[in-house]
């Protein structure tokens, strides 16, 4: 059997796809060096006889990545269970930008992840919450204590589980002669060909530096040129992917927004002073669904949570999840699930 590698796959993902061993992909092809090696796109990959496609078995396996087709690959399955889907805009290299829908109540919540490129578990935790929480519905079954049915009569809940696909997919797969930014990126990344470290999108620009909450503040305290990490743009909202969840934001005025993020196990929860007097209680219940430390603000600027606290008037929270160096590994999914899914079901709840 043979496999052609897609865009985004890293040897886990495949592996995870077959339901195969790891270490048997990287026996049986030596192109492959290591587990944690980049895949080059397109090259021929043989299988082992026994191996059979599962292309949605990755956000039930802790030790996998997660980005941009594997969300697709979903797109059928959560069809099937009730979840509405909206391309809300597209990113620099024109991938669609995913919105999910699910309830039907008046009040309306958003959960974003995936900003930045090297925090693909953020993605994933949104992805395996939405689905369990499409299958929960569905059944008419308590999740933990919450009644799920009674809750998304009240509550209709966005999410955007993937801001950034373009740059989760050079952090997971790395980059070829043939990318059509390839040149680009190898100039900010000073002709390093890693991208662990990479956060951004794909021009050098951080999506969570871009929005207009003293956007010249931060800007100018930051590279002053495209780079990996931090740099603010040329201005507020140049990138089609941050311009993408802004319009979604004011078109849908939503109640409240979590921002999920890695990596330290806090909840920042204020801006500025803009926060109204209910976001204090708000994050004390957050933080006890959780064991996250609040903390009222990252001193800095700029960012999504800060634009709609300072635009709305309204509750916004940056959830920064796990703990380590990003991008943490696989393996640290098990304590983010675990230490945020409660966390997630109260957030409809506030």
């Amino acid at each position: 059997m043979k496999h052609v590698v897609g865009p985004g796959e890293t040897v886990a993902i495949i592996a995870a796809s077959y339901q195969i061993r790891p270490i048997d992909l990287i026996m049986l092809n030596p192109i492959i060096y290591a587990e944690n090696s980049y895949v080059p796109r397109g090259a021929e990959l043989t299988l082992p006889q026994e191996a059979k496609y599962c292309p949605d078995t990755f956000i039930d396996d802790v030790r996998t990545e997660f980005g941009h087709e594997q969300l697709v690959a979903l797109l059928p399955v959560w069809k099937e269970k009730g979840i509405r889907s909206e391309i809300i805009g597209y990113s620099v290299m024109k991938k669609p930008i995913y919105a999910f829908f699910i309830g039907s109540g008046k009040k309306n919540v958003f959960y974003s992840g995936g900003w930045h490129a090297n925090e693909w578990h953020t993605a994933k935790l949104l992805a395996r919450f939405l689905d369990r929480l499409a299958s929960y519905k569905q059944k008419k079954e308590a999740w933990f204590e919450y009644d799920i049915e009674a809750i998304l009569q009240q509550v209709t809940l966005v999410v955007v589980p993937l801001v950034n696909p373009d740059g989760v997919e050079l952090v997971l797969q790395g980059i070829s002669p043939e990318h059509p930014y390839y040149q680009d990126v190898l100039a900010i990344n000073k002709g390093m060909t890693r991208f662990d470290h990479w956060s951004s999108n794909i021009r050098g620009v951080d999506l969570n530096h871009q929005w207009p909450a003293e956007w010249e503040r931060e800007a100018g305290e930051s590279p002053q040129e495209p780079w990996p990490r931090h740099y603010s743009g040329q201005a507020p909202l140049t990138e089609p992917e941050a311009l993408a969840v802004y319009e979604l934001a004011l078109r849908e005025s939503f109640s409240h927004v979590l921002a999920f993020h890695s990596q330290g196990q806090v909840i920042y929860w204020g801006y500025r002073g803009y926060e109204p007097p209910e976001s204090k209680e708000m994050v004390t219940r957050l933080s006890l669904a959780s064991s996250y430390t609040p903390v009222h603000t990252a001193d800095s600027d700029g960012g999504f949570k800060d634009w709609f606290i300072q635009e709305t008037g309204r509750p916004g929270f940056t959830v920064e999840v796990g703990t380590g160096i990003n991008p943490l590994p696989p393996g640290a999914f098990a304590e983010i699930w675990a230490n945020n899914v409660k966390l997630a079901l109260e957030g409809l709840q506030l």
